[in-house]
C-alpha cells in the first residue's frame, strides 16, 4: 500500500529511537550522580575541619586529601568539577577551615580565593626590637633565632642607617609598632620586612608632600628624627603632651645643651623600665644623654605615628625642661628656666618616679 513504511524500516527507526532516549537518559542519570557527588557530606554539620595544603600540591592530591578528610563525596568529581572549571591551576596552598557542611563549589572557591586562616600580632608603640621578636615569637609561628637572622639581613639592606656609626641594634625604632595579620606560612622574613614596609607607609604619610624639604627645614636625616621620636615615645604619657616634649628636645639641641632623658639612660643599662639612681646616670655609654649631647646614636625603642609627627612638628614654646607631676597621671609640668624648673622639681619630688628631664 503506498504511503505505509515497511515494517522492517519501522522497527530500525523505533529501535534508534530507543536507543537515544536510553542514552538520554543514561546521560542525564550520570548527570544528576555526579551533581549529588558535589553535594555537603553532611549539610548539618557544624564542626569545623582545619585542613593545611602543603605549597605544591596539586588538584589529584588536594582531592585525595579532602576525600580521606571527609570533606568531599568523590576525590574524582572534585577532579572533574575543577577541571570543568578550568581552576585546577588556582587552588592555592595554605591553612584553611572547611566544613563537611559545604559543596565542593563552596570548598573550591574559598581554595581558588585563598581564603586562608589568617592570625594576629599586635605591637605596642615603645617596644624595642628585643621585645618586638619576643612577642613575635611568642604567638609560637615564629623562631626566635629566624626572627634574629631576617632582622640581620634587612638591616644590612635597611637605607636608613647612618654609615659608620656603631649602633646597640641597627633596626631598632624601625619595626613599626602595629597589628599584623599573617598566616602560617609567613615566613620570618616576610613578618619583618612588613614591619618595615609599615614604617616606610607611615613616615610617607607623616612626612608628606613636602618631607624633603622639612627635614632639610630641621637639618636633619630621618634616622635622627627617628631617634628624637623614640624618645618622645619613651616620655610621653599623654598624647597632647607629644610636641611639648619634642620642643624641649629641639629647643636644647639648637642650643648645644644636654638632652638629659632618661629614657636613654635606661636603655644604655639594658632596661626599659624603672627608677634611676644618680650613679646611673653616669654610666659610659653613647646612648646617655646625660653624659653626652646631642642624641644618641640611634632610636631606644619604636616610635609610633604621633611621636615621629611630633619630631618632626614640635609645638612652638620656649620650654626647656620638664618634670613628671608624680600623680599617676602620666603629666609633667614643663619650664622655660633651670630655676623654674628647680622650683618644680622640690614641688614634685615626693611624687616622681625618676630624676627627671
Amino acid at each position: 500500500m503506498r504511503g505505509r513504511m515497511p515494517r522492517v524500516l519501522q522497527g530500525l527507526l523505533l529501535a534508534a529511537a530507543a536507543a537515544v532516549l536510553l542514552a538520554a537518559g543514561g546521560a542525564a542519570w550520570v548527570w544528576v550522580s555526579y551533581q549529588r557527588l558535589l553535594e555537603p557530606v553532611d549539610p548539618t554539620s557544624t564542626d569545623p575541619v582545619i585542613v593545611t595544603l602543603a605549597e605544591g600540591s596539586g588538584a589529584q592530591q588536594i582531592a585525595r586529601q579532602l576525600e580521606d578528610l571527609g570533606l568531599i563525596r568523590s576525590a574524582r568529581a572534585f577532579r572533574f568539577y575543577v577541571r570543568r572549571e578550568n581552576v585546577a591551576h588556582r587552588l592555592r596552598a595554605g591553612e584553611y577551615e572547611l566544613s563537611r557542611a559545604m559543596s565542593v563549589p563552596e570548598i573550591v572557591t574559598r581554595l581558588v580565593r585563598g581564603e586562608v586562616i589568617t592570625y594576629r600580632v599586635t605591637v605596642p608603640e615603645g617596644l624595642t626590637v628585643a621585645e618586638t621578636l619576643e612577642i613575635a615569637a611568642a604567638t609560637g609561628f615564629f623562631d626566635a633565632a629566624e626572627l634574629r637572622r631576617a632582622v640581620a639581613a634587612a638591616a644590612a639592606e635597611w637605607p636608613y642607617l647612618p654609615e659608620g656609626v656603631e649602633l646597640q641594634e641597627p633596626l631598632e625604632g624601625y619595626l613599626f609598632p602595629d597589628t599584623y595579620v599573617f598566616t602560617r606560612t609567613t615566613t620570618e622574613e616576610h613578618l619583618i620586612a612588613g614591619m618595615l614596609a609599615g614604617f616606610e607607609r607611615v613616615l610617607e604619610r607623616v612626612l608628606g608632600e613636602q618631607g624633603q624639604q622639612r627635614l632639610e627645614e630641621l637639618g636633619m636625616t630621618v634616622h635622627e628624627i627617628v631617634t628624637l621620636a623614640s624618645i618622645i615615645e619613651r616620655e610621653a604619657r599623654v598624647a597632647e603632651e607629644r610636641p611639648l616634649i619634642s620642643a624641649v628636645y629641639h629647643n636644647r639641641l639648637r642650643l648645644g645643651m644636654k638632652l638629659d632623658a632618661d629614657p636613654t639612660v635606661l636603655y644604655a643599662l639594658g632596661r626599659t623600665e624603672g627608677r634611676l639612681l644618680y650613679e646611673d646616670l653616669e654610666v659610659d655609654s653613647p646612648y646617655n644623654t646625660y653624659r653626652y649631647p646631642g642624641l644618641p646614636p640611634g632610636p631606644i625603642a619604636s616610635p609610633g605615628a604621633a611621636s615621629l609627627e611630633a619630631a618632626l612638628y614640635p609645638a612652638d614654646v620656649d620650654y626647656l625642661y620638664f618634670v613628671a607631676v608624680g600623680d599617676g597621671s602620666g603629666r609633667h609640668v614643663f619650664a622655660r628656666t633651670y630655676e623654674e624648673h628647680l622650683r618644680n622639681v622640690r614641688q614634685y619630688r615626693s611624687r616622681q618616679n625618676s630624676t627627671g628631664s
